[in-house]
Protein backbone atom coordinates (compact mmCIF):
# COMPACT_ATOMS: atom_id res chain seq x y z
CA UNK A 1 0.00 0.00 0.00
CA UNK A 2 0.83 3.18 -0.64
CA UNK A 3 1.96 5.85 1.86
CA UNK A 4 0.10 9.73 0.55
CA UNK A 5 0.30 12.79 2.60
CA UNK A 6 -3.02 14.21 4.02
CA UNK A 7 -4.32 17.14 5.71
CA UNK A 8 -4.69 15.67 9.37
CA UNK A 9 -7.99 16.18 10.32
CA UNK A 10 -7.82 15.30 14.06
CA UNK A 11 -4.39 16.85 14.72
CA UNK A 12 -4.43 20.21 13.49
CA UNK A 13 -4.59 23.87 15.05
CA UNK A 14 -5.07 25.88 11.65
CA UNK A 15 -5.09 23.92 8.69
CA UNK A 16 -3.52 20.52 9.63
CA UNK A 17 -0.23 20.67 7.39
CA UNK A 18 2.07 19.60 10.80
CA UNK A 19 -0.25 17.12 11.75
CA UNK A 20 -0.53 15.27 8.16
CA UNK A 21 3.43 15.98 7.68
CA UNK A 22 3.58 13.98 11.44
CA UNK A 23 1.41 11.42 10.71
CA UNK A 24 3.20 10.81 7.20
CA UNK A 25 6.62 10.38 8.66
CA UNK A 26 5.61 9.26 11.93
CA UNK A 27 6.92 11.87 14.20
CA UNK A 28 5.51 14.13 16.78
CA UNK A 29 3.37 17.01 15.59
CA UNK A 30 5.00 19.30 17.81
CA UNK A 31 8.72 18.58 16.25
CA UNK A 32 7.28 19.46 12.81
CA UNK A 33 5.85 22.93 14.41
CA UNK A 34 9.11 24.06 15.92
CA UNK A 35 10.78 23.17 12.44
CA UNK A 36 7.70 25.51 10.84
CA UNK A 37 8.28 28.20 13.22
CA UNK A 38 12.18 27.91 12.93
CA UNK A 39 11.97 28.05 8.98
CA UNK A 40 9.82 30.99 9.74
CA UNK A 41 11.95 33.33 11.99
CA UNK A 42 15.19 31.98 11.14
CA UNK A 43 14.49 31.66 7.35
CA UNK A 44 11.07 33.29 6.67
CA UNK A 45 10.00 30.52 3.89
CA UNK A 46 8.01 29.02 7.01
CA UNK A 47 4.54 30.58 6.14
CA UNK A 48 4.85 30.38 2.77
CA UNK A 49 5.77 26.29 2.91
CA UNK A 50 2.97 26.27 5.43
CA UNK A 51 0.34 28.17 3.35
CA UNK A 52 1.78 26.18 -0.04
CA UNK A 53 0.83 22.51 2.00
CA UNK A 54 -2.73 23.86 3.17
CA UNK A 55 -4.03 25.23 -0.65
CA UNK A 56 -2.11 22.38 -2.31
CA UNK A 57 -2.42 19.34 -0.23
CA UNK A 58 -5.97 17.01 -0.01
CA UNK A 59 -7.90 16.27 2.77
CA UNK A 60 -8.68 12.52 3.93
Amino acid sequence: MQKRFYLSETDKKLGGVCGGLAEYFGIDSLIVRIVFVILFFGYGCGLLAYILLWLLAPKH
